[in-house]
């Protein structure tokens, strides 16, 4: 799991040049015209925590062992302090086998588990939910340029997206730079393997913006704050326990961000404006 620089500067993003990602299918158009047009792969992968099997998660296939270990530890599976001895994966038969040098607590988990409004695999645990109360994320402060700068960059990014559309995107930001690009089928997913990545790398999540084009749900609220991230950034809308959820731990929530607009319904005291706009 060696990070390398694909494009934009970034340290890890879409592979463009994986072939595997995309399958080319023959249609018609508007006009009834044949052409062949290319769509995004859709494939399952089994997530083992030791010897159990834990989910299995409709994917893209691209940084399967990110996608497994973010998973784990966003539902809080693993803890920070869990020593991991190994993470296999096997292309053949789509499956990706964590292992702790410690048995993990996992079966009341599994009891509890609470199906939400992700779209693919959108399942979270009730202790998951709950835990979010004893969360209180640190101060940090959002310039609004970096803001401005993020939505421009981002969308203007080379992604799979751009080719194929079908799939959400998840960018580990720090100030207004784009760290770490992730994409998949389900919001929740690309999350996942920014969060496997942050883990992997102990990358800090104190002065981190985490950015999606999804929706700001109950859980893309928890999956960020589980992570540590204290700002929650999006190009999309809200839903009313996302944003209850986030003022319960302090996150600032930023939404229908285009161009130079923005909704922040939470953590406002984190904003720093310093762009002067027409009014």
């Amino acid at each position: 799991m060696k990070s390398k620089k694909p494009h934009d500067g970034i340290i890890l993003g879409p592979n463009l040049g994986d072939k595997s990602l995309v399958s080319t299918i023959s249609g018609q158009d508007q006009y009834g015209k044949v052409s062949n047009f290319n769509v995004i792969e859709e494939r399952p992968l089994s997530i083992f925590l030791n010897s159990q099997e834990i989910v299995t998660a409709m994917t893209i296939g691209d940084y399967p062992e990110y996608l497994a270990l973010g998973f784990l530890k966003n539902q809080n599976l693993l803890k920070s302090d869990d020593l991991i001895t190994s993470i296999d994966y096997d292309p053949d038969i789509k499956v990706v086998v964590v292992r702790t040098q410690k048995e993990t607590n996992y079966e009341q988990k599994l009891k509890r588990k609470i199906r939400t409004s992700g779209c693919a695999v959108g399942t979270v645990f009730g202790d998951m939910m709950e835990s979010v109360e004893e969360i209180k994320l640190p101060y940090s402060e959002v310039r609004t340029s970096w803001l401005y700068t993020l939505s421009r960059e981002i969308n203007q990014m080379k992604s799979l997206y751009l080719e194929v559309g079908a799939i959400h995107g998840t960018v580990l930001c720090q100030e207004d730079n784009a760290l770490v690009y992730m994409e998949d089928v389900g919001r929740h997913n690309a999350v996942d393997k920014v969060a496997g990545w942050m883990f992997s790398n102990k990358s800090s999540p104190e002065n981190k913006i985490l950015y999606t084009t999804g929706r700001l749900t109950s859980e893309m609220v928890v999956k960020c704050a589980n992570m540590g991230i204290p700002v929650l950034v999006s190009r999309s809308g809200f839903t009313a326990w996302g944003v209850e959820l986030a003022k319960l731990t302090d996150m600032t929530l930023i939404g229908r961000l285009k161009g130079n607009r923005f909704t922040c319904l939470s953590g406002e005291k984190r904003l720093i404006y310093d762009v002067t706009l027409d009014q």
